[in-house]
């Protein structure tokens, strides 16, 4: 039986590890040693893809809903109500509905391994990650006010970052939590004092460099991670998972293996630099100053390095026909 190694227990490693034990293949899936984000929103649409993947309707049941967004963007900017759609889970809680069976400690021997998935790290030493940025993000438990709304989100710009909160959690991304509250205007009115010891992770975008080769597949926030204002992550990870599945079963069924991991490359590459460009504008938007101009001037050093790597590309070679790739006549 195919053999493939998975380290790594996140929602990219779950996913992988799902699509390719119901492929047929032996899946040995390990465990990770990195932190898990303490709160996280699902949006209607990346429930329905890892839905999807699992075959199953029951794993958001429960969630607390975020149906608003309230957000204040921009210097002096008065905080503007939009309707939203998505539910809040902790990344532990995630990974536990989706784990398919036990993990094990350790690493199994690489050797005996057709392929190994890297959706954590460490990464092989020829792997470099590129990052674009310097904003470390803050995340602390709160109490919210008992008048404010407990189905909505709050997102503030600052002169020295922004803040970013949800029942029950708050993040500080640019300066101190206390720093923030102390100039913000929306959100600090409907939260208590904080109750937990802060957790620390970065929020800047970063991506590895090669992402594959003879192997191995680095996936989920071992290949690339994304700023958590402005885009979604764990979407964009359960895709990966989806590519990342179809590659190895292609290589499997005699695919190019040189070509599936160039198409395999081009796509995390394209997605990243949509990524960045979505940064781009709103880190243009937020506030002007010392810190935003640097985080900006930052993130456009990203796009121009994605144009570089998309110059010596090759186009998109293939597509998924659901969970599987097929050639395209005309590389995109």
């Amino acid at each position: 039986m195919r053999r493939v190694v998975i380290r790594g227990d996140g929602i990219a490693a779950c996913c992988c590890a799902h699509l390719l034990d119901m492929a047929g293949f032996r899946v040995v899936q390990e465990k990770a040693g990195r932190a898990k984000v303490p709160s996280i929103m699902l949006s209607q649409s990346t429930q329905a893809l890892i839905a999807d993947v699992f075959h199953r309707d029951d794993l958001f049941e429960g969630l607390p809903l975020i149906e608003h967004r309230i957000v204040a963007w921009g210097p002096d900017s008065k905080p503007v109500a939009l309707p939203h759609s998505s539910v809040l889970v902790s990344e532990q809680d995630l990974s536990a509905r989706l784990l398919p069976g036990p993990l094990i400690d350790g690493q199994e021997r690489d050797a005996e391994a057709e392929w190994i998935v890297l959706a954590s790290r460490p990464l092989p030493p020829s792997a470099i990650e590129h990052h674009f940025g310097t904003r470390i993000a803050v995340a602390l438990a709160v109490d919210v006010k008992d008048d404010s709304e407990a189905s909505a989100c709050w997102i503030e710009s600052l002169e020295a970052g922004w803040l970013f909160l949800t029942p029950g959690w708050l993040l500080a991304v640019g300066g101190t939590p206390e720093s923030l509250l102390a100039q913000s205007r929306v959100v600090a009115a409907q939260i208590h004092e904080p109750r937990s010891t802060p957790r620390k992770f970065p929020a800047y975008p970063r991506i590895a460099a090669p992402l594959c080769g003879p192997g191995w597949l680095a996936c989920g926030t071992a290949a690339l991670a994304f700023d958590p204002l402005c885009g979604d992550g764990v979407g964009n990870a359960v895709r990966e998972a989806i590519l990342a599945a179809a590659v190895i079963r292609a290589i499997a069924e005699g695919t190019n293996v040189d070509g599936v991991l160039a198409h395999y490359r081009a796509r995390l590459l394209g997605g990243f630099a949509r990524h960045l460009e979505l940064c781009r504008k709103f880190y243009a938007q937020g506030n002007s100053g010392p810190w935003w101009d640097s985080e900006l001037e930052f993130i456009l050093k990203g796009i121009e390095w994605c144009r570089h790597q998309m110059e010596n590309g090759t186009g998109f070679r293939y597509r998924l026909d659901g969970f599987e790739l097929q050639a395209i006549s005309d590389p995109v």
